[in-house]
């Protein structure tokens, strides 16, 4: 497994609101979150991190006594949404700068060539697998809802004015239904997570083109694309590529002269 993460700024903001959690290739729980922060001077930056922070505790606390089973793995990754919304709901209340703050939510959790996914709000997942990338999550949007009553074309979602208003998101209400799915995560797949503020910038198939011709390192080029753009975003992108190491060579014994 190959694990690539960065978070970029953009071209337009004066701080990084995104958060991000990436586990190590040798880590045992292979966790990945993400969060995109919204909300005043500071608050979408605190938001997403004390959800990122919450999310990850509860799961490396709980996950070895929970059953390795499909329902309870992904009530786990409910469990610690639903904690982290808490968590930034009862931070919000404590400043009154900090009341509107909100964040997205992002939780993919790999276990034995599976993927259990957890959403909330407008950032995504996506797999690559066989030359086709598909988006593995729904925006929590109102023009995606749009969209999904047939009111609006995908296009013109692309470029309507309320495209980032969230129906869903972490902080905001006391509770929140995250969105939890699971998906075989197989040899030679690959798991995007990124940020708004690549895929406001960058289309599906621009995205994968990006992925195709960078293999080296398709994060950076994720983010430099992003920046010619316009950048107008923070743009944080973590990439999950299920690629089987080469087994290292043994050095060999020199023949000695005799």
């Amino acid at each position: 497994m190959r694990i690539l993460a960065k978070s970029d700024i953009g071209k337009a903001r004066d701080m990084n609101q995104d958060s991000f959690y990436a586990a190590q290739e040798d880590d045992e729980i292979k966790l990945f979150i993400l969060a995109d922060g919204m909300g005043g001077y500071k608050g979408g930056e605190i938001a997403s991190s004390v959800a990122v922070y919450s999310t990850q505790n509860y799961i490396c606390n709980n996950f070895e006594n929970t059953p390795k089973e499909k329902e309870a793995i992904l009530k786990l990754i409910v469990d610690s949404m639903e904690y982290a919304n808490l968590m930034v709901y009862e931070r919000s209340k404590e400043e009154e700068e900090l009341k509107d703050m909100g964040t997205t939510l992002d939780v993919c959790l790999i276990y034995n060539n599976k993927a259990y996914i957890g959403h909330v709000g407008d950032s995504r997942i996506y797999r690559i697998r066989k030359n086709f990338m598909r988006r593995l999550t729904k925006d929590h949007s109102y023009v995606e809802q749009l969209v999904q009553d047939g009111k609006i074309t995908k296009e013109e979602a692309d470029i309507h004015p309320k495209k980032n208003m969230l129906v869903k998101a972490i902080g905001c209400n006391s509770l929140v239904e995250p969105d939890v799915i699971y998906k075989a995560f197989l040899k030679d797949d690959i798991i995007l997570m990124c940020s708004d503020g690549l895929t406001n910038m960058l289309k599906d198939d621009e995205i994968y083109k990006v992925l195709l011709e960078n293999s080296e390192n398709p994060v950076a080029a994720l983010i430099n694309s992003a920046n010619r753009e316009g950048g107008v975003d923070n743009i944080t992108a973590i990439i999950i590529d299920n690629i089987e190491k080469e087994p290292e060579k043994e050095p060999q014994n020199e023949e000695i002269e005799k």
